[in-house]
């Protein structure tokens, strides 16, 4: 009767989960059926133009690039990264505590910690296991922390793992955040966590009245994900700090290798004892494979590449963010944002959203529609990511086929 009954629940277990695995079959069939462009194959990228990629063996304009600075095929990054597989090999094969610490791991380390006037940063496997374990080990039961609701789900998932209470304030309104911070107990640990630049916004964060209600509530620390910023944002591309000439005020300052920058992988500046303290206790960290040498001496020379390289090049990224943004609003786009290099457009309908992208990548535009979960629902949008390799004839093609797209799924 026992093995009767155990084979009864395994097989109720076993529908149960093929109920779950079901419903997310039949979303992946829905969206890859109708709506083609999802997870399409790119087979590589023009030699003489990054912007434009192959993509099911047709050439397509590219608005869906993190390659904000155009680094993604640069030849000097390239060369540190092939001249590291000669010496290296392809991996660590093993973590950093354990055998897989190489001295390039280190050298990039204390080249982010100088590019961003800190004493000390760590690198991850990735910028979501960044946030993911970084959060979890700098606070605990009795802390509490405050994060804007539109934060990026890296840093959602991280607040919810942990055993800190989770505050969740709304997006950049920093009265609430003042009155939230001020219900607090004045001993208890908080953190404060936002994106410098929000990923489906584009908008930044207000990151100077957020450094005076940290300084304003007692034991309050601030911590800052700089994975849209770095490169854009600042004179010299130092992210959100340098664009509000307040260099060195944030306390936990996060990033990824991912974007702007052409490698994979996150990181944490801060002071030396906080990046002590993550070395021993961010499991993401301890047990997770160290940085590819191959990845790592690419992010090296990918720093020199952005200072010497980087303010010319964002100057130019800067100039084709205002002459989009701008032609956009002339033809009667709703663009929310005009500050960083993502360029959200808002549709408001899922279906006219999805039909758009869709005409767009008949017509060769290689754009995304964001819908829910990324967003709430009737937030749906298109999102447009400019760079700095984009002309501004290209600018004008992706605009005229816009306009074509937003007429077809009119009538």
């Amino acid at each position: 009767m026992k093995e009767h009954n155990s084979a009864v629940t395994s097989a109720t277990n076993a529908s149960a989960f093929d109920r779950k695995i079901a419903r997310g079959v039949a979303r992946y069939q829905k969206l890859n059926g109708d709506y083609s462009f999802f997870f399409s194959k790119i087979n590589g990228y023009d030699d003489n133009n990054e912007a434009w990629i192959y993509s099911e063996e047709k050439r397509k304009l590219n608005f869906c690039t993190y390659s904000y600075l155009g680094l993604l095929k640069h030849p000097t990054i390239e060369a540190a990264a092939q001249q590291a597989l000669k010496k290296y090999g392809t991996g660590t094969h093993g973590v950093r505590l354990l055998g897989g610490n190489l001295d390039i791991h280190e050298q990039l380390e204390q080249r982010i910690a100088d590019f961003f006037g800190r004493e000390a940063a760590l690198t991850f496997s990735s910028g979501f296991m960044t946030n993911l374990t970084v959060i979890d080990s700098l606070l605990g039961k009795g802390d509490v922390i405050f994060c804007d609701e539109l934060n990026h789900a890296s840093i959602i998932d991280g607040c919810r793992i942990g055993n800190a209470e989770v505050v969740r304030f709304p997006h950049n309104d920093m009265q609430a955040l003042d009155r939230l911070l001020a219900d607090a107990p004045p001993q208890v640990r908080k953190l404060v966590i936002v994106d410098a630049v929000y990923s489906m916004e584009g908008d930044l964060a207000p990151l100077d009245k957020l450094i005076a209600l940290r300084d304003r509530h007692p034991n309050t620390l601030l911590m800052v994900d700089e994975a849209h910023s770095l490169g854009v944002l600042g004179a010299n591309g130092k992210g959100i700090e340098e664009h509000f000439n307040r260099r060195g005020q944030i306390d936990i300052l996060m990033g990824t290798l991912s974007k702007t920058l052409p490698g994979q992988g996150g990181f944490i500046a801060a002071t030396q004892a906080v990046i002590h303290y993550l070395r021993m206790t961010a499991r993401g960290f301890i047990f997770s494979a160290a940085l590819s040498p191959i990845t790592t001496a690419a992010m090296l020379a990918a720093f020199d590449v952005l200072e010497q390289e980087g303010p010319q090049r964002r100057q130019k990224l800067m100039e084709n963010i205002t002459y989009f943004v701008a032609a956009l609003r002339s033809e009667g786009f709703e663009v929310r944002a005009e500050q960083a290099a993502i360029v959200p457009i808002m549709i408001y309908n899922e279906s006219k959203a999805f039909a758009m992208a869709q005409y767009c990548h008949q017509q060769d535009i290689y754009v995304m529609p964001v819908g829910y979960p990324a967003v709430p629902k009737g937030q749906e949008r298109l999102r447009m990511n400019v760079t700095y390799h984009h002309s501004k004839e290209d600018l004008d093609l992706a605009l005229q086929v816009l306009c074509a797209a937003r007429e077809a799924v009119a009538s």
